[in-house]
């Protein structure tokens, strides 16, 4: 493969320009404005995030509505990946754990029986006389 040409100036104009918009609509988003706002420590487990390591902390939304960004950063809070990640796992099985206690409650009791055809697997064996006697 054929090593491409530096951009035109033009070309690289526009590629900076292009950069530019990313980093200020980043800037704008939630993720930097939590960032701004709140300390640098995830809201589960206390862990402190600085340097390199300030990408493992996520925004999480309390109320899970993503579209749901206040000014002041309200509906946020700053979670480790790890952290975010069992906050989410909370919720789709907790559902899942309350509706089955919910159906175990009002389940009736089982007629079913494991034991109920084991006559029937086992072959009937004609009846041994003690010794001595005579039909």
């Amino acid at each position: 493969m054929k090593p491409q040409p530096p951009a035109s100036p033009e070309r690289r104009a526009l590629l900076q320009a292009e950069i530019r918009r990313d980093i200020v609509a980043r800037q704008d988003g939630y993720r930097e404005k939590a960032l701004r706002i709140l300390p640098h420590v995830c809201a589960s487990c206390g862990r402190s995030f600085d340097g390199k390591r300030l990408k493992e902390l996520t925004v999480h939304h309390k109320d899970h509505n993503h579209n749901n960004n206040p000014p002041d950063g309200s509906n946020w809070e700053l979670l480790c990946i790890y952290c975010h990640d069992h906050e989410h796992e909370k919720t789709l099985l907790g559902g899942y754990y309350e509706g089955a206690r919910a159906q175990k409650d009002t389940l009736k009791p089982s007629i079913f029986s494991q034991f109920s055809a084991l006559d029937n697997l086992i072959p009937a064996s004609p009846e041994t006389d003690s010794p001595g006697e005579q039909p």
